[in-house]
């Protein structure tokens, strides 16, 4: 099989044919003669025909062959540089299909800035978003499916890179008529003996994090999958919840109140990340979503 020419074998063919000699050809390209010598010569072998004719102390002429060449050369000398421009112009461009994921537990607090908000921000771009849990989403990423996810930092698999988006501080709530209702904030301590609903789904679903700040283990009453189900027996009166999203909704979907209160004890924060798989660079339409994210209005986002 005969070697393949290059892009600079062409480019220092050309200089050699407008210059005349292989010296002035190799300062005009900021190389040794030698070297721009052998890379001519390495061309003619690739295309099987000579292309100089070299004169000592007299430079070189064009063989009939070379003449041939000499323009096509400076045409695909000429297209690779247009190309390139054109991919440096679209290089930071939003476009495409933006394929992402996100977790069932905290999609009703993203996706839809993301589908509309976002969206309208880059209006040559598709969205393409799925979401499922941690094991899904995890697959999917590994498998090429999306280009990035949303996905709760702890616990993240070493085949996974990411970028940190949001970090919300965990906090309770309890019914409107709960005794600490009026309050803004609680000591974990004062909730050890009031019935826990507890989420099923990661990070929440180990108390292990935060339930240290108790003199006893807390007394879980129910655990549920489903963040309005919470919501919603919390509502009822059947017992504290602690959550890390933030809802801009004070009443559940029944209609009944309920009540946040800020933790007053140091407790880890719960931490969204941007996650894509391990030794990918992000496009552009994944970078513009992570500093969209970054930027949530406080009510989403709580550090």
């Amino acid at each position: 099989m005969q070697a393949q020419w290059t892009l600079k074998q062409l480019e220092y063919f050309v200089a050699a044919a407008e210059t005349g000699t292989i010296r002035a050809a190799a300062e005009r390209c900021h190389v040794s003669p030698v070297g721009l010598g052998v890379a001519l010569t390495e061309l003619e072998r690739a295309l099987g025909t000579q292309l100089l004719h070299r004169r000592r102390a007299k430079g070189v002429v064009l063989t009939p062959e070379g003449r041939v060449v000499l323009p096509i050369a400076r045409a695909i000398i000429v297209q690779s540089t247009e190309l390139q421009l054109k991919l440096n112009a679209h290089s930071d461009a939003v476009t495409g299909t933006l394929h992402v994921g996100c977790l069932t537990g905290i999609a009703s607090m993203l996706m839809p800035d993301v589908c509309d908000t976002f969206a309208k921000q880059h209006p040559a771009l598709s969205i393409d978003f799925r979401e499922g849990t941690q094991d899904a989403l995890y697959a999917a990423l590994e498998g090429g499916e999306l280009e990035a996810a949303f996905l709760y930092e702890r616990d993240l698999p070493e085949t996974l890179d990411y970028v940190r988006v949001i970090e919300m501080k965990p906090y309770v709530i309890v019914a409107a008529d709960h005794r600490l209702a009026h309050r803004t904030s609680v000591d974990l301590r004062e909730l050890a003996d009031e019935p826990l609903i507890r989420l099923s789904i990661p990070p929440m679903s180990d108390p292990s994090s935060w339930s240290d700040h108790m003199d006893a283990a807390p007394r879980e009453a129910y655990t549920v999958s489903s963040v309005e189900l919470m919501r919603t027996l919390v509502g009822r009166g059947l017992g504290y919840a602690v959550l890390g999203q933030r809802s801009p909704m004070t009443v559940t979907a029944e209609g009944l109140p309920i009540r946040e209160l800020e933790i007053t004890d140091h407790i880890p924060t719960v931490r969204v990340v941007l996650a894509f798989a391990r030794g990918m660079r992000l496009p552009p339409r994944a970078r513009a979503l992570a500093e969209f994210a970054r930027a949530l209005p406080p009510a989403r986002q709580v550090v």
